[in-house]
């Protein structure tokens, strides 16, 4: 077994990435139902600069409580250490990957030990290795809750009615917003996956890499305007969100959908004046989901873009990395 500690980053005030520290920790133990991981790599994802600077982005009754010192991070890869005696299906020496604990803020997933609940566990594609497995927990999983299938029936907490993904097929024409993100990139992916035409939003910088993933039209909205380009598309998935988001209402056919990741802003007269719906879900943890997903992406059906990789040490510079915006698939911090 490991010695008793190990290193983490944590927070102890909210702030700029200058909070985040190198700290040495005791290594958790596996509670029931739990598996000890040895981290190899920590996807980084929004709610971990949503945690660091305190949910800034969310009404006070809406913030989850958690204290601090804080662990950041809900995505990882890497290997089973130790399992609790009522755990089946994970064995000492399993490489795995997982999104832990969300919507919760105690995933704890940047250090170099992790106790993670092994329902939120898949095993990690064989025909990947552990930095890319770790950049496709959270997004992939939003991609796959959203467009494939739910798999829960929790209410959004920002709207009252259940998610319902449209089905995608060959007669589909779906438009995906912020498509060279984490979340749009496999947004993009698992919509031509199912057949449909996808025509991808981004920047100018990311035409190659999208059309790589197979889009089969590219918009640079710094150039154009989508919403006046594109007409009669069945889905808008929005990986942006935002106050600019409903300006892709004009782009659904009636009885279209759009999908807000991030929430926007919305009228409800205008959309039932367009016949549209818009509507959402919050991602949630999902090893069964995950081990789906794995297998596209064991296949190379799917992939995971890696923007930049930084050691755990460095997270404050992946975060600065984040902050800059214009991200290329994820970024990863990479666990010795």
């Amino acid at each position: 077994m490991p010695t008793h500690t190990m290193r983490a980053v944590r927070l102890h005030e909210h702030g700029g990435p200058e909070v985040l520290r190198y700290d040495e920790v005791p290594i958790p133990e596996p509670g029931p139902g739990e598996v000890l991981v040895r981290v190899h790599a920590v996807g980084v994802t929004p709610p971990d600069w949503y945690l660091r600077d305190g949910m800034s982005n969310l009404p006070v009754e809406a913030r989850p409580k958690f204290s601090l010192p804080a662990i950041p991070g809900t995505d990882l890869s890497g290997v089973v250490e130790a399992v609790a005696a009522d755990v089946d299906g994970f064995s000492v020496g399993d490489e795995v990957f997982g999104l832990l604990r969300f919507p919760s803020f105690d995933g704890s997933t940047y250090a170099e030990y992790v106790a993670a609940p092994a329902a939120d566990l898949a095993l990690k594609p064989a025909g990947i290795d552990h930095v890319h497995a770790a950049g496709a927990p959270m997004s992939g999983l939003t991609a796959w809750q959203f467009l494939i299938e739910v798999g829960h029936d929790y209410p959004s907490g920002f709207q009252a009615a259940q998610h319902r993904p449209v089905p995608l097929d060959a007669h589909k024409t779906v438009l995906v917003n912020g498509a060279a993100g984490g979340v749009g990139h496999f947004a993009l992916q698992l919509a031509k996956w199912k057949g449909a035409r996808v025509i991808a939003v981004a920047s100018g910088t990311h035409e190659l890499f999208l059309s790589e993933l197979g889009a089969d039209e590219f918009i640079d909205y710094t150039k154009s305007r989508p919403e006046e380009l594109v007409h009669d598309v069945d889905l808008v998935l929005d990986a942006v969100g935002g106050p600019r988001s409903k300006r892709f209402l004009r782009t659904l056919k009636r009885g279209g959908s759009q999908f807000p990741v991030f929430f926007g802003e919305f009228d409800e007269e205008e959309t039932m004046r367009l016949g549209v719906t818009v509507t959402g879900t919050t991602v949630r943890s999902n090893g069964t989901q995950l081990a789906e997903l794995g297998r596209l992406l064991d296949a190379g059906t799917v992939r995971v873009a890696i923007d930049s990789t930084f050691a755990l040490a460095d997270a404050r510079a992946a975060h600065e990395r984040a902050a800059r915006g214009h991200i290329q698939g994820k970024i990863v911090l990479t666990v010795a």
